[in-house]
């Protein structure tokens, strides 16, 4: 990695507070992704892949490094600022879909265009195109409940994608499947990295992330490169 990538971190440390206690949950961590990646941050409940998450997607900042996405400093930037950031550089996928019951597939995918300012009948275009790209083209009208689990979560990636964002990312974006529909899911995201989409995607399972194209391990705040022995 030449320090370069669309998203470069270095140093990062972050800690929490925990009563008189103070826990430093990510240890100078260094990472660098390039566009067109797809990159898995791999580790077990409590190693810090959630704090990692919430750095990378801009809902938390560091107490000491520096993070640059798509060239910007992150790190120093005002709550507003990360806000225009998560809105239209990230596109976020959840274990959970995070779908507005009372909204069909479409209007759910068209939610982050709305926040953008998009025209209408931009965003009808913009996620009936989307819902086709992830397969779904017959199910723009349907409510997350007359979905399966994975029709909601490819309508989760549709709206993650509505926005061409800098970098899709993906929480265990399986975490909620049976097995052989988060095959599918993980079939489609390697589909879209093939487009050129550069995808980061936290997880806990080793043959999830063995999906992706490099795999980092976080381990006790420190990231190791590859899966483990």
């Amino acid at each position: 990695m030449n320090g370069n990538g669309i998203l470069d971190m270095k140093g990062i440390v972050k800690s929490y507070r925990m009563g008189d206690e103070l826990q430093v949950v990510l240890k100078g961590v260094n990472l660098t992704v390039e566009q067109g990646e797809f990159l898995a941050i791999l580790g077990p409940s409590g190693s810090g892949k959630s704090t990692m998450m919430n750095i990378i997607g801009c809902l938390d900042t560091p107490d000491e490094g520096e993070y640059r996405l798509a060239g910007r400093h992150i790190s120093d930037m005002s709550e507003k600022e990360l806000a225009r950031v998560r809105s239209r550089e990230i596109g976020f996928v959840f274990q959970q879909f995070q779908l507005l019951p009372r909204l069909t597939a479409a209007q759910n995918v068209e939610l982050p265009l709305v926040y953008a300012g998009v025209g209408q009948n931009e965003r009808r275009e913009r996620a009936h195109l989307m819902l086709g790209r992830v397969g779904l083209s017959e199910k723009t009208g349907s409510r997350p409940n007359q979905l399966s689990g994975g029709q909601q979560q490819r309508v989760a990636i549709a709206r993650a994608l509505s926005n061409s964002p800098t970098i899709l990312l993906a929480d265990e974006p399986t975490g909620a499947l049976d097995q052989k529909t988060g095959q599918q899911v993980m079939e489609l995201f390697r589909e879209l990295n093939s487009d050129g989409n550069t995808i980061v995607m936290i997880t806990h399972d080793e043959k999830i992330a063995g999906s992706a194209g490099r795999v980092v391990r976080l381990l006790d705040g420190e990231l190791s490169e590859g899966l483990p022995c």
